[in-house]
């Protein structure tokens, strides 16, 4: 685990932990990171001090360790609404996965012959590139993408 001092578009500073540096940068990418003032998705690792090394060992130590009863101060943690939304979204993502049939990388192929008449008309998921999804948008075949959570990718 890694912690990052976070910077939005806005200005706003605060700080999150990631698995890893790849986890940060796919996250921020697909707009999971969230300031937690103004709630834009346009976040950057903000610039760190690096520690400096002193002769003086006691001067290395931090004057207090924070306890786990005290959280750090502005760590983006869930809120109620942000609780109450993730609920909503999983809710969304149940009914879809329940009433489709997923075709999984073929998804583009059966889409495209749904809308052409060359399957039988039905639901289904599964998974296309951004290419292949941009490009049966611009066919005109009504698609949505499926909203995913952090752990998605863990």
């Amino acid at each position: 685990m890694i912690k990052f001092a976070l910077v939005c578009a806005s200005g706003h500073e605060f700080e999150s932990w990631f698995q890893n540096g790849a986890a940060f940068d796919h996250q921020a990418e697909v707009g999971l990171i969230l300031c937690p003032a103004c709630r834009t998705a346009k976040v950057a690792k903000a610039i760190m001090a690096p520690a400096i090394a002193n002769h003086r060992r006691d001067e290395l130590l931090p004057a207090k360790a924070p306890t786990p009863a005290e959280p750090a101060a502005n760590v983006a943690l869930l809120n109620d609404g942000d609780r109450e939304l993730r609920a909503m979204i999983e809710d969304v993502r149940n009914r879809i996965f329940e009433h489709t049939d997923n075709v999984g990388a073929r998804f583009s192929e059966e889409a495209r012959k749904i809308h052409q008449g060359l399957a039988p008309e039905r639901a289904i998921h599964g998974l296309a590139s951004f290419e292949e999804a941009q490009a049966l948008i611009e066919e005109g075949v009504g698609i949505l993408p499926i909203p995913t959570f952090p752990g998605d990718y863990n």
